[in-house]
């Protein structure tokens, strides 16, 4: 399983890099799209939707994800920083702050099927179009953004595994601790002081630490929330398309949680932090 999933990433990632910084923007936006209808397909298998809901719902995310790309594409050729989606992005932090921490701490998600259509909409279409816009306003910062994640990840996880005695959430999470949500937050504090002083100057400090630091927390409870949604479907993995690593939800759970609020906090402080 180990080589597995190493030879997965040593595929996958290149091709990612590849695609991020050399894709024209409309092969960018349909490589999302894509990625978007695929996670589709897998929340319905997690949502247990019926083959008439399923199809009705893959339906509406093509349009909507692709609609709404398409709006955004037209408006970054203006600005990077153009405002057009701003009112999803607030939703979706919202939707994490707000709604996930309830529903985690009652380990439920209701499966009303009007209710999980509008929480999948909620965890793929922002994650979607942030993708979109923050490589608009550059490649290198979004790979920083989700480089966030792969650190607090990494931290946690060896932290967890050599000190982890407290469980986080054991009914949901059983592997996560408390001193492994300690080991991510020192070491993305350490990668948020390595961003200032090397490649910021020292810029940005009062800003973007405390930034990476939510959204290490935020990563966190995107993590849960999709362990919870699985172990309600009565499920490991979301998906098989990724072998070793279970299917895109799997790869992408944290990063639905994290990037809407990273572009919602670059539009609303209207600063690059490069």
């Amino acid at each position: 399983m180990l080589k597995t999933r190493i030879l997965t990433v040593l595929i996958a990632l290149p091709l990612f890099l590849s695609a991020l910084f050399y894709l024209q923007d409309i092969f960018w936006a349909t490589l999302l799209l894509v990625i978007t209808v695929i996670g589709a397909r897998e929340w319905c298998h997690l949502a247990r939707f019926s083959v008439r809901n399923t199809v009705i719902f893959m339906v509406l995310t093509t349009l909507l994800g692709g609609e709404l790309l398409f709006l955004l594409s037209e408006a970054v050729q203006s600005t990077p920083y153009a405002y057009t989606a701003v009112w999803i992005y607030a939703l979706s932090t919202l939707f994490w702050i707000g709604c996930v921490p309830l529903m985690l701490k009652n380990s439920t998600v209701m499966h009303h099927t009007l209710v999980m259509m509008g929480i999948g909409w909620l965890v793929l279409l922002p994650t979607a179009l942030a993708l979109y816009q923050l490589r608009a306003i550059s490649p290198v910062l979004l790979l920083g953004f989700m480089g966030t994640i792969w650190v607090s990840d990494t931290a946690a996880y060896f932290t967890g595994r050599a000190f982890g005695q407290h469980k986080l959430a054991y009914h949901i999470s059983p592997g996560k601790t408390w001193e492994g949500v300690a080991g991510a937050m020192f070491a993305v504090l350490l990668y948020g002081l390595v961003w200032v002083y090397v490649f910021a100057d020292g810029a940005h400090l009062q800003s973007l630490v405390p930034l990476l630091l939510v959204l290490a927390i935020l990563g966190i409870i995107g993590d849960l929330f999709e362990s919870l949604v699985k172990r309600q479907a009565g499920l490991k993995d979301s998906g098989r398309i990724l072998p070793g690593h279970g299917g895109i939800l799997d790869r992408i759970d944290a990063l639905t949680s994290t990037l809407p609020l990273a572009i919602l906090a670059l539009l609303v402080f209207n600063s690059s932090l490069l």
